[in-house]
């Protein structure tokens, strides 16, 4: 690199998903000579690792009053003027070239302020988009409830008491600030992490943008076939396990497909479902195994242990748990809905053509499946983590004039 470019990250978190998403590509810019910092809400949490090049958006004081207003008000990143002002200084000072966004929900910054800036300086502009949220008058998934209306407009949300909660619907209102607020930035890609949701995207208002998918990636070296003693531990020798892995468990999870299997599998299979609360595990059918949320050399061990990986999510942009199950050698069978199905192909999964426990059952009740642990492992292998990281700096190098340029209105296809 001839110069040193500086890249700055924004969003509300710097752990879970998007946080570790947010400070991997930061890392890898770093290893390629950018200079990239990061910055998120300062919040509890947020402050339990220490990141290099961190900012801290705000006090926890003024981010709790945010939640407050919004909450009461229907009005999301509308507040917290004072705070952003302080932070847009320090983006003054810094001078990032490019700023890349990630998630900008859940009240920690004012996102009219924040995009005065963008434009006024003309920054160039990455967005990675992990959820629905950007081009919708509130939610950030709507697939479950079967609502199209953030195509021309939100109005009589039926998830406006849902995250980010509030108890009146202000999501009319909301769409037309987003709409604002985020067209008219002068040199802005939309990154997703799958067709599904960049088709979705190129529908949106947020449509005449450059839209590029760049899968999230996972760490190949982790995740890859292992053995241990969880079949003996839970007494599964002679089982075969059914293996669901979520961040939290409900009914746009797939929790009611695996309480409809339980009541239908034989005693040959034994369910295994990783990730949930201790209620959710009280009240459990008896013959579900349980377990909390489990660090990742424990979840390799377990998605190495089972026979098949089921996803039944009806929500995801991507669905990285069943890479992960691919990745330790695991076949998968996913759900037809959102991006889910764009994880397998046929030499390594199966999908649900139909959205019913009926379906699943009947997959999984089905021995003529044969899927070789070689062809999970090629499957996965398309998602190491360095090489999508890598894509994220052929981006920025290319927005920075340091690599080819994008074909103009490029856009993926979609189908």
């Amino acid at each position: 690199m001839s110069r040193h470019i500086k890249v700055l990250h924004i969003n509300s978190v710097n752990f879970g998903s998007t946080g570790s998403i947010m400070l991997n590509i930061s890392r890898e810019a770093n290893m390629y000579g950018y200079i990239s910092y990061v910055a998120y809400a300062n919040s509890r949490t947020n402050k339990q690792i220490e990141v290099e090049n961190n900012i801290l958006i705000g006090s926890i004081i003024d981010r709790n009053l945010h939640l407050q207003l919004a909450y009461y008000t229907g009005l999301n990143g509308c507040f917290s003027n004072l705070t952003t002002k302080t932070f847009i200084r320090k983006l003054e000072e810094i001078k990032p070239e490019i700023i890349h966004l990630h998630n900008l929900h859940n009240c920690y910054i004012n996102l009219k302020l924040l995009f005065d800036y963008i434009k006024e300086k003309e920054v160039k502009v990455v967005w990675t988009l992990h959820d629905c949220w950007a081009f919708t008058g509130q939610c950030p998934h709507f697939t479950m409830v079967q609502c199209e209306k953030w195509k021309k407009g939100c109005f009589e949300c039926p998830q406006y008491n849902d995250y980010p909660a509030s108890i009146v619907d202000r999501t009319k209102r909301m769409y037309s600030l987003k709409k604002q607020w985020f067209t008219g930035v002068k040199n802005l890609t939309i990154v997703t992490p799958s067709n599904w949701l960049a088709g979705l995207v190129s529908e949106s208002f947020l449509g005449s943008y450059q839209i590029k998918v760049i899968n999230n990636g996972i760490d190949l070296k982790l995740f890859k076939p292992t053995e241990s003693d969880f079949r003996l531990k839970y007494g599964l020798q002679n089982k075969k396990i059914i293996l669901g892995v979520s961040s939290i468990w409900n009914k746009s999870k797939g929790l009611d497909i695996f309480i409809e299997l339980s009541k239908r599998l034989d005693s040959g299979y034994s369910l295994v479902l990783v990730g949930l609360s201790t209620d959710q595990i009280m009240n459990l059918p008896q013959n579900i195994i349980g377990l909390t949320a489990r660090t990742s050399k424990e979840l390799v061990e377990i998605y190495s242990a089972a026979d098949w990986f089921v996803n039944p999510s009806m929500q995801e942009t991507m669905g990285l748990v069943t890479v992960e199950a691919l990745a330790c050698g695991t076949p998968a069978i996913v759900s037809n809905l959102t991006a889910v199905p764009e994880t397998v192909d046929l030499s390594c999964g199966v999908v649900a053509e139909e959205y019913n426990a009926d379906t699943f059952y009947k997959i999984l009740s089905n021995t003529s499946h044969t899927i070789s642990k070689a062809d999970c492992l090629r499957r996965a292998s398309n998602y190491d983590m360095s090489k999508k990281y890598k894509e994220y700096i052929d981006l920025y190098n290319c927005l920075s004039g340091e690599g080819e340029e994008y074909e103009k209105n490029w856009h993926p296809d979609f189908s």
